[in-house]
């Protein structure tokens, strides 16, 4: 048995279930995540590439020795766990066997499609959630995020850190994948928070990514050009963007709403992206929120400090 699988206890000389949390496949019990890694590991051997639990939330690809392959290639669970922890048991086995079903026999690369002009996007990626060399292949979006060229899969979505593979420099990467991102239409809901409110995009599995062209986003799908005051976003898992455009002190209250969103979204929804909320203006973007302490806390970020101060003004010049 690999490092980390050993997850029930002995009470009085029997092998009970242990109910704690495992640290890393949140939200799963210790129990729940060794019934997943069995499953997981299994779905990977039908499909020709064996892989082991690593211990530590993910599978390695073994060679006929059973031990790690070099240069082989990972797949974390993050995701699953968050898919199956929705999920009755009986469903549990049916969820791992479509998750892997996605992934091409032997562990091969992800296809490259015939029409990158049409297929190509930008997505936004947790860079604590990849391989730290796949990381440094592509470029940063604000600290802790990585814009990765992605393509649609099947019913998900590969992302293709071997960037040479797709036969183009970087710039005409990110001027196609930047395209088809704005080519996508959101649906829109909005939140009320106490007068202010916030708007919560879906849509696809590229929504968060909308957030690289938050100009196209504001214009087609909100409505507003060049909010003088800027934005308050946040993109807690792939599928989720949320945007409130500052127009008056009540952005307090959309914030606090924003945080509690993405904090809870980033690490319950399959496709993390960010538990932060972030302050936009004239196309720069600045982390509002710090987790260093357990808890969210407000970073001093003097140009949104600056708006506060204008909105603030203009509220008392409006009052009778």
């Amino acid at each position: 048995m690999s490092a980390g699988r050993k997850v029930k206890r002995r009470v009085g000389g029997k092998l009970c279930k242990d109910d704690r949390l495992h640290p890393v496949l949140v939200p799963l019990t210790m129990t729940q995540v060794d019934r997943l890694v069995r499953l997981a590991e299994d779905a990977c051997s039908a499909r020709g590439f064996p892989m082991r639990y690593d211990g530590s939330g993910a599978l390695l690809s073994v060679g006929d020795d059973g031990l790690p392959a070099d240069g082989g290639m990972s797949a974390g669970l993050m995701n699953l766990a968050r898919t199956v922890s929705g999920l009755p048991r009986q469903q549990w086995r049916a969820a791992v066997a479509a998750h892997f079903d996605q992934m091409a026999p032997g562990g091969a690369p992800p296809a490259v499609p015939e029409d990158l002009d049409n297929e190509l996007y930008l997505r936004l990626v947790d860079a604590s959630t990849i391989n730290p060399e796949w990381a440094e292949r592509v470029p940063e979006f604000v600290p802790g995020l990585r814009m990765a060229p992605a393509t649609y899969a099947g019913r998900s979505v590969a992302m293709h850190f071997d960037v040479d593979s797709l036969g183009l420099p970087w710039q005409d990467i990110n001027r196609i994948g930047l395209a088809n991102l704005r080519r996508l239409k959101d649906t829109v809901e909005y939140v009320d928070c106490q007068g202010a409110q916030v708007a919560m995009l879906s849509g696809s599995m590229f929504t968060a990514s909308r957030a690289l062209v938050l100009d196209t986003v504001l214009r087609e799908s909100l409505h507003v050009e060049n909010p003088p005051f800027g934005c308050v976003v946040a993109m807690p898992a792939r599928d989720l963007l949320l945007v409130h455009v500052m127009r008056d002190p009540a952005v307090v209250y959309a914030m606090l709403e924003m945080t509690k969103m993405a904090t809870r979204g980033y690490s319950e929804s399959p496709g993390a992206v960010s538990p932060h909320i972030y302050y936009v203006t004239d196309n720069e973007w600045y982390q509002l929120t710090d987790y260093s302490t357990g808890k969210a806390d407000l970073k001093r970020v003097p140009r949104f400090s600056a708006a506060m101060r204008r909105l603030e003004a203009e509220a008392r010049a409006n009052v009778p």
